[in-house]
């Protein structure tokens, strides 16, 4: 067997993304949904990123951990979400990363290739032909073809085989006139993060710390003294380095330096004054970073500060934000020995909008991007870098693709078609701000009555709350809204858009909260069922039971007068909202 070379699988897709964290991820599925034949590669066991076991970050977004009610991301991450709910209530992190799992592993025309290492990229002129990638588990080469690659890898891996344009670092002041940059350009970025989770004993827990291990005798010596390392439950975000060097080639040192503020963090706890924490006993240590910023595409237009402060107001609009900028000190946990702040959280509205330009490249004909590597200035991605962001940007990644391929088109090409790349999103729940969802004729001019109350928000195209406007239609057990024709008509399909208690936390984290849900929410119809008219009478055409979804399609496929939805059941609440209920 001596000489033999090691395996090559090739595979040719639509769609290749090339890095499985939350934007990723959501990217894939969103694609391959819509009919595109789509390969995932991700260099790790598990899917998810920042959010997996392996780093336990929670999903941030608009809602800014639910202190703007009605705000959070719908659509596919909205999803993932309840499903979690479903199955998760103990908030066990290997649990969620089984979610992630599952949602790629079982979805019709994704493939997913894990542990596998994206390596190189050729190209034919300003097209990329094809990816390479090492997977560890099964000492094989993957040689991947594609009509379109996206990298969500973080890192932007595919920057440097591919050519294309990218920036690393804080553009200065003057480049994009944004007031909180620096005045002069340079190569810094946000650090990295190693968290650490601690369980409380009933007896006492003696700890040594490492000899390596950092010692911190003074509170000064730490971002934010004593107040802020009181919480033991799952670390600080504060324990951060590597902004000052490179934060790609310089990750594996970041991480022993990382280790060792960790250790000597918890040294201080326990055996530097008194903490409270006599019971308390280290039970995990985070040993992949949690990484904030490195490399960032340049693509059809570079969202900026001033854009953010603006709302984002573009024609384009595909996606939505609304994070503060959140500018790490390049120092991190070490900025406090120059009297800096770890952060510094300059003020973003919420929502703002993210156009489509910002997710290709300018000048690769068939790449694109989402999440930290998508086209914002270092200021502007100080907020859409958070993992809820992410999702918003990959369920549009993803769609467009979709398009793309259908049409034989390139990313960039999309834009004449960003009114249907819209509708597309708003119809799979992804939320675009102070944009409507239009509906079918079918529904726009039939007859809409309800057993109380006014039905009509079910079908003005806001399917959540917007302001002190619910969009919403209040139902209870029994009560029912119809739609009737004034003639036999095909309905194809009944969507319903309901109530998965947006004013509530329920991302996957032990950092928030003990109000954050860990179960289905009480609100959450559970039972309903559809009835068509026929002549004249109404006859049970579909029910569904045990559903835990805020998106639901029901299947009717026959001709009636009318169609009616009755709530049987919700998960416990008296009451519940419907946002939407549209027919095609």
């Amino acid at each position: 067997m001596s000489g033999k070379s090691f395996p090559v699988v090739q595979h040719e897709v639509d769609f290749c993304v090339v890095g499985g964290g939350m934007a990723g991820l959501v990217g894939a599925l969103a694609a391959a949904r819509l009919g595109a034949k789509t390969l995932l590669i991700h260099d790790r066991p598990i899917l998810g990123g920042n959010a997996s076991s392996e780093i336990r970050v929670h999903v941030c977004g608009a809602d800014r951990h639910n202190g703007i009610k009605f705000m959070r991301e719908t659509g596919i991450l909205e999803e993932i979400r309840l499903d979690n709910l479903r199955v998760n209530p103990n908030r066990n992190f290997s649990v969620w990363d089984t979610v992630l799992y599952e949602k790629a592993r079982f979805q019709q025309n994704l493939d997913i290739l894990l542990n596998c290492t994206c390596r190189d990229a050729k190209m034919n002129g300003r097209r990329i032909e094809s990816v390479t990638a090492w997977q560890l588990t099964t000492q094989t080469h993957h040689l991947v073809k594609a009509s379109i690659f996206a990298d969500c890898s973080g890192d932007g891996v595919l920057a440097l085989p591919t050519g294309a344009d990218f920036r690393m670092g804080r553009e200065g002041r003057s480049e994009y006139g944004e007031s909180i940059a620096p005045e002069v350009t340079d190569e810094r970025t946000m650090g990295m993060t190693c968290l650490f989770s601690a369980k409380e004993y009933d007896t006492v827990q003696h700890f040594e710390p490492p000899a390596w291990a950092y010692r911190y005798d003074d509170e000064n010596e730490l971002p934010y003294g004593a107040d802020r390392h009181k919480w033991w439950s799952l670390g600080y975000w504060w324990v951060e380095l590597g902004g000052e060097v490179h934060s790609i080639y310089d990750t594996e040192n970041i991480r022993d330096e990382l280790l060792k503020t960790v250790y000597g963090l918890w040294d201080h706890i326990k055996n530097r004054g008194n903490h409270g924490a006599d019971n308390w006993a280290l039970d995990w240590i985070q040993f992949l970073p949690g990484k904030r910023e490195s490399r960032r595409y340049l693509g059809g237009h570079v969202l900026t500060q001033n854009d953010i402060e603006a709302e984002g107001r573009f024609e384009d609009v595909v996606a939505y934000g609304g994070w503060s900028m959140d500018d790490h000190h390049p120092a991190g946990f070490r900025a406090a020995r120059i009297g800096s702040p770890a952060t510094i959280f300059h003020r973003a509205p919420s929502p703002y909008g993210i156009p489509y330009r910002t997710l290709y490249s300018r000048n690769v004909e068939n790449l694109m991007f989402a999440g930290r590597c998508a086209s914002a200035s270092h200021a502007a991605m100080s907020s859409t870098r958070v993992m809820g962001t992410g999702c918003s940007q990959g369920q549009a990644m993803g769609t467009a693709a979709a398009i793309a391929v259908r049409a034989g088109k390139n990313p960039a090409d999309v834009t004449g078609d960003v009114g249907l790349l819209q509708q597309m999103l708003l119809y799979d729940d992804a939320y675009i701000p102070w944009l409507r969802q239009e509906f079918s004729p079918l529904t726009m001019e039939s007859a809409l009555t309800a057993s109380h109350g006014d039905p009509s928000p079910l079908r003005d195209g806001t399917n959540r709350p917007v302001g002190k406007d619910m969009h919403s239609w209040e139902s209870a057990p029994g009560c029912w809204t119809a739609y009737t024709f004034d003639r036999k008509a095909h309905v194809a399909k009944a969507t319903l858009i309901l109530d998965s208690a947006m004013d509530r936390l329920v991302a996957m984290s032990h950092h928030q909260p003990d109000d954050q849900l860990a179960a289905v929410p009480d609100v959450m119809p559970r039972a309903f069922h559809i009835d068509g008219l026929v002549d004249g009478k109404w006859k049970r055409v579909a029910e569904v039971e045990n559903n835990h979804q805020r998106l639901v399609r029901v299947d009717i496929n026959r001709e009636v007068e009318g169609i009616r939805c009755t709530l049987d059941e919700t998960w416990g609440a008296e009451k519940s909202n419907v946002y939407a209920f549209y027919l095609e």
